[in-house]
């Protein structure tokens, strides 16, 4: 539950993210567009104003200085600087007498008679004065037949010369067009520009909070491997970054611990439950196995007490098997307890190296009464020294219960009752063969013969029988040494085998 609202969390952040680019975008975009309308609106209602303003205060600026030409005392290039203002200016001159005589002229259409016609005219359709003075009137008006919008100065020299000037306004109607087509190319150029602006600069804003997200991803499923790249800036989203990654650190170690703590709880319970298990396992086979030899060790005692054995013979038969039953609860008991304690990895093997071929002639000579009892054939012939790894301890057990198992059931095989014992190098390990002939071992019993307690003959009495613990035992040993060992029918007999 925890997680998945961490990941809808995670999915929401993402969005969020993708809508702060798309919003910076669209605010950026949107802030451009509103001030561009501002600027055409202002360009439309301002400009056209500012323009007339500025036309009439040059026209005023030319009416002085025309004035003061006429006034000084030098007039020859009084011409040159009227063709000066009318280029500078864009202005149309016409200067009369106060009789109307011409004395400059622009072009042959501002003649004086005209321009009275054409001020008359345009003064009653739509004209509007801008400036009026005691000599000087300036209107603004729209000819009606060609429909030109004019600014007119109609004034009088100080000397009384008459003096008209015309402007055309036209021109700003079109400038006013041109700008705002201007603008808005600037504008549209401008979101592009500033939408590639937007995206570098969202990225440098957007690229630690997508890392910061990366890591607290990779933290809702206890991946604390990826981290924080400090920049040491020490804005808000560094000092959030080296927080993550302080928080990321200790929740590392936090969970290092409890695992730690996990694992030492599970050894403990582990072997808590392989103490009760070796506890109630040895109780069970004690008390399977110790029944019958506490059962004579009972019967025999009582018979001592009962006083049923009366002469002498009798009374020391009873005591030695008393003690032959207590020997063997001694021996199985503590075969149990061994073979409990290698199973359960109780114990360490104290590995050196020692002579193998010495070692199985020790055995040999120990177990020599049984053989000549038996008349077994031993056939041994490995006289070289062959120098092996291993707990010697252990190894003399394995060898042992293979050769006591072999004698217990050697049997004459066409005319022949023989164990042979071999030793085979193969690389770097040595294999350790004992065969005996005999009967084979049934097929459903090659892997019942290594459980403890097994006995293939039941019908084997308790003087050869054994306490069934030895090949379980082997098997025990083996599987901790992690080698190979087992049992293979062979035609005549039988052959155990183990590597060292």
């Amino acid at each position: 539950m925890r997680l998945s609202k961490c990941k809808g969390d995670i999915i929401k952040m993402q969005n969020r993210i993708k809508s702060i680019r798309t919003r910076l975008f669209l605010t950026l975009s949107i802030t451009i567009i509103i001030i561009i309308i501002l600027f055409i609106t202002a360009n439309n209602i301002i400009l056209e104003r500012f323009y007339i303003f500025s036309k009439e205060k040059s026209l005023l600026e030319a009416y002085k200085s025309i004035n003061t030409y006429y006034n000084s005392e030098e007039q020859s290039d009084i011409e040159s600087k009227l063709k000066e203002l009318e280029v500078n200016y864009n202005f149309e001159i016409l200067i009369t007498t106060e009789y109307n005589t011409t004395l400059y002229i622009s072009n042959s259409d501002f003649a004086p008679d005209y321009m009275n016609i054409i001020i008359k005219r345009e003064f009653l359709h739509n004209a509007s004065a801008i400036y009026s003075g005691d000599k000087i009137t300036i209107n603004q008006s729209q000819d009606i037949t060609t429909g030109y919008k004019f600014i007119y100065l109609t004034s009088t020299l100080d000397n009384g010369y008459k003096l008209y000037i015309r402007v055309p306004i036209a021109s700003i109607t079109e400038s006013v067009k041109i700008s705002n087509s201007i603008l808005q190319l600037i504008g549209f150029f401008t979101i592009i520009i500033s939408g590639v602006i937007v995206v570098i600069i969202s990225r440098k804003f957007t690229d630690p909070i997508l890392q910061l997200n990366e890591v607290a991803q990779k933290m809702s499923k206890l991946d604390f491997s990826t981290k924080y790249k400090e920049t040491n800036t020490n804005d808000e989203i560094d000092n959030l970054g080296k927080s993550i990654n302080a928080m990321s650190n200790t929740m590392e170690k936090t969970i290092k611990q409890l695992r730690n703590t996990n694992i030492e709880l599970e050894k403990d319970i582990e072997e808590k439950s392989k103490t009760d298990e070796m506890r109630k396992q040895f109780i069970s086979d004690v008390s399977h196995e110790l029944k019958t030899p506490i059962a004579l060790i009972q019967g025999y005692a009582e018979g001592l007490v009962e006083n049923i054995a009366k002469d002498e013979k009798s009374r020391k038969f009873y005591a030695e098997v008393i003690l032959d039953e207590t020997n063997k609860m001694d021996t199985l008991v503590r075969k149990l307890l061994e073979l409990i304690k290698i199973e359960y990895g109780e114990l360490e093997f104290n590995n050196s190296e020692f002579d193998l071929t010495e070692l199985i002639s020790e055995t040999i000579r120990k177990s020599q009464v049984m053989i000549n009892e038996k008349n077994i054939e031993l056939i041994y012939n490995n006289n070289d020294k062959v120098n092996v790894f291993a707990d010697e301890f252990y190894i003399e057990q394995i060898i042992n219960n293979y050769f006591t198992n072999a004698i217990k059931n050697a049997k004459e095989v066409d005319g022949k009752k023989e164990i042979v014992i071999s030793i085979e190098k193969r690389e770097d390990k040595t294999r350790v063969s004992v065969f005996n002939t005999g009967d084979n071992i049934k097929e459903e019993d090659l892997d019942r013969i290594w459980k403890r307690f097994y006995k293939v003959d039941e019908s084997r009495n308790r003087q050869d029988g054994g306490t069934g613990i030895g090949l379980a035992l082997v098997k025990a040993i083996m599987e901790r040494t992690g080698k190979k060992y087992g049992v293979e029918n062979k035609q005549g007999g039988v052959e155990f085998y183990f590597e060292i």
